[in-house]
Order: C-alpha cells, then sequence, then structure tokens
C-alpha cells in the first residue's frame, strides 16, 4: 500500500508545470507589455532563452521547454522537448496542443523505453485524435471550434540524436560551425508544409488529381482550397471530416463541393540528425519570426550577441523590421495594444538552443534535474498576455 502511494506522488510530481528548479523572479520569464520573455535558463546539454511577443487580440502561439526524464518512468531516458505551436483562427488548438503533446509523447517514450521516430509520429496523432474529440463535442454548441487549427513544430534532443518533427510553416534552423573559416552557418532542419511553396502544390495536386482547385492563388496568395496557407496542421477539422463542414459553420469556411477524404493531413515531416561536435545551436521559431529574417540572417543575430537574452532581442529585431516596413518607429509600434498589432505583425515565438558538445558527448550518462518552461509563463491572469483556459475549455481532456 505504501509503495503504491509514493508511485502515485511520484508521477503527479513529474507532471507539475511547477517543477522548474531555477529560483528566483525569472523562474517563469517577465513581462513588458505584450513581451514575454525568459532570458537564460539551463536545459540537460546546454542553455536555451525563449521569448514570445503577441500581436493577435488572444495569443495564439504558444510553446514549451521541457527537460530532464522524458517520461514517469525512471528508467526512461533523459532529453530535452521543444515545442513551438503556431494557432490560427484562435487558440484553442495550440493550447490543446501545449498541454497534451508532451504527455503523449512521455507515454509512447514510457511504453518503449526509448525515444524513436515511431514515438514522435505516435504523439503527435493521439493529440490530432484527442482534438477532433474535443471538436465533436463542442460541435453542438461552438462549431466554429472546427475551423480553428495550429502549426506544430517540435525538437526532442536525446542522447546525441536531434529529432524535429513538423506540421505547418513554423521552422528549425540549427547554427553550425565551420572549422575552417570561423564561420556559422545556417541549417535547416525542418520541412515546410505552405502552399506558397512549389513542392507543396505539386504534393497537393498529386494526393488529389480530381480536384483542379485543390490549391487556388487568391489575392496574390496561395491557399489550399482558397481557404488556408499550410498543408498540414492539428486541427482544421473542417478539412478533414466532411461531415463538419456544413451548417452552422460560418460560410466563408464551408467549401461548395463534398469532399470523400481529408484534404489536409496531421501526418509530421520528421527529420532526424547526429549531433556534432560543430552544431553550436537551434533556433525554433513560429514564421512570425521567419517574415522578417531569412536562416542566416537569424543565425548571425544569434551567434553575434550574448546568450543571456538572445531570444528577447532577436524579436525586438524583428518588430523593428515591422516597424520599418511600414515606415513608423519602433516605440510607437509598442504602443499598438494587441488585436490592432496584428495588422502589423504576427505572435512571435522564438526558442533558442544551445548545445553544449561537451555534455552532448556524455548525455547517455546525464541525469539533470529537470526543467519544464511554458512561454507567456503559466501564472498569468485570464485575458492577458497568454489568456488562461476557459470553464469550458479546461473540460477538454
Amino acid at each position: 500500500m505504501l509503495s503504491k502511494l509514493m508511485n502515485f506522488l511520484r508521477a503527479c510530481w513529474w507532471l507539475s508545470p511547477e517543477r522548474y528548479f531555477h529560483k528566483g523572479s525569472d523562474a517563469t520569464g517577465r513581462q513588458d507589455g505584450l513581451l514575454w520573455y525568459k532570458d537564460s535558463g539551463r536545459h540537460l546539454t546546454g542553455e536555451f532563452s525563449m521569448a514570445v511577443v503577441q500581436a493577435n487580440n488572444l495569443l495564439e502561439d504558444q510553446s514549451q521547454i521541457e527537460s530532464g526524464l522524458l517520461s514517469s518512468n525512471e528508467s526512461s531516458p533523459y532529453g530535452t522537448f521543444v515545442g513551438i505551436y503556431d494557432g490560427h483562427g484562435g487558440p484553442e488548438t495550440s493550447r490543446y496542443i501545449n498541454e497534451h503533446l508532451f504527455q503523449h509523447l512521455s507515454r509512447f517514450t514510457c511504453e518503449q523505453q526509448s525515444m524513436s521516430v515511431d514515438v514522435i509520429r505516435k504523439a503527435y496523432q493521439a493529440t490530432e485524435e484527442g482534438f477532433l474529440s474535443v471538436v465533436t463535442r463542442q460541435w453542438p454548441v461552438k462549431p466554429q471550434i472546427a475551423a480553428v487549427g495550429s502549426c506544430c513544430l517540435t525538437g526532442v534532443i536525446c542522447g546525441r540524436t536531434l529529432y524535429v518533427a513538423n506540421l505547418g510553416d513554423s521552422r528549425a534552423v540549427l547554427g553550425r560551425l565551420v572549422k575552417e573559416t570561423g564561420e556559422v552557418l545556417a541549417s535547416q532542419l525542418s520541412s515546410e508544409h505552405n502552399a506558397c511553396e512549389e513542392s507543396v502544390r505539386q504534393e497537393m495536386r498529386s494526393l488529389h488529381p480530381d480536384d483542379s482547385h485543390i490549391v487556388v492563388l487568391k489575392n496574390n496568395v496561395w491557399r489550399v482550397k482558397g481557404k488556408i496557407q499550410v498543408s498540414r496542421s492539428i486541427g482544421d477539422v473542417y478539412l478533414k471530416k466532411p461531415e463538419f463542414n456544413r451548417e452552422p459553420l460560418y460560410v466563408k469556411f464551408r467549401l461548395r463541393e463534398p469532399f470523400r477524404r481529408p484534404i489536409l493531413s496531421s501526418e509530421p515531416s520528421i527529420s532526424v540528425h547526429e549531433l556534432q561536435p560543430q552544431d553550436q545551436f537551434v533556433i525554433f521559431a513560429s514564421d512570425g519570426l521567419w517574415e522578417h529574417f531569412n536562416n542566416q540572417e537569424a543565425v548571425d543575430i544569434v551567434q553575434n550577441n550574448p546568450r543571456s537574452g538572445i531570444a528577447r532581442r532577436i524579436v525586438k529585431l524583428a518588430l523593428q523590421e515591422a516597424a520599418k516596413k511600414r515606415e513608423m518607429r519602433y516605440s510607437d509600434l509598442k504602443k499598438i495594444d494587441r488585436g490592432v498589432r496584428r495588422h502589423f505583425h504576427d505572435d512571435i515565438t522564438v526558442i533558442i538552443v544551445f548545445l553544449d558538445s561537451k555534455l552532448i558527448s556524455r548525455a547517455s550518462s546525464l541525469k539533470g534535474p529537470s526543467v519544464s518552461v511554458k512561454g507567456g509563463g503559466i501564472s498569468l491572469p485570464a485575458k492577458t498576455l497568454a489568456p488562461c483556459a476557459t470553464p469550458m475549455e479546461l473540460n477538454i481532456n
């Protein structure tokens, strides 16, 4: 009886979002207007920096970093998990992913006692199925939830291996040192699923050869069925299940012709990268950052500035670029409130993970303390930077 109680308490402790080992006022980050940031922290094999700036009325970007034991079983591997979830149509899907994806990954890691492509794929599938059940339950009273979705970018460092999985158009970029020249060059680790890419349009046409309007150029932007730019996501059930593409869903989301098979996919692209001593850092970011910087520009910013506060710095530089494009001062942009701010830039989330080659070289023997941080903090009041879940959303488990 006592052993069962101890196991229960141990499991509760492992699942707690408060298990962050740094103390002090920066334990869950700080806030400056619509900007939330955590300048520095330590994960199992290095350091990290995080920042989030809100543009939408409700923050649609969600993010997290989890480091330590990757499941509740003490014999499971240790590692670091990074997640960037860029929502669209509302915050419900990205919030759901933020609460459930890592739990699913932990469960499958526990079952297999290892990290693998299969574990990650199963975690994505379980998250998609879980959100579908939410939509099914809420459809009678909240039908528009069928048109809410999210991109989903994750990275898992386990041992000397980095797994990167992606749905949508967020991006992971590696900064790698070239010893001969001393340069740090950018290498994109993630595949993107946005209809603006010719390869994505070709993929959609090959998957739907009987649909001449599977991708449509609308207002100079390529969109799947003229509705959405991304071809893969979590959620967006109205383009996956025909029973949700009907009244009372808003007319702007409904297709004129019925469809028999899913238009969008929830199958992630997964790459496996064996970490090398010259690998310096990885930038994980929502597309709000990549609207302003290309891969090498972002890597140069990280390489040429101090590590502490680097995520906050690169977000501010992106905001300065957004202001410059609108021929306004950054100081004036900062005065614009959320909601209206979306006309100037998107929500932007950045997590920069630095890689310590000495720690990675002995990663199989590392057993560090647990880290759990969610972008935007975990204790902000409702309707502020990162709105808390509503009672309805709290019941979606």
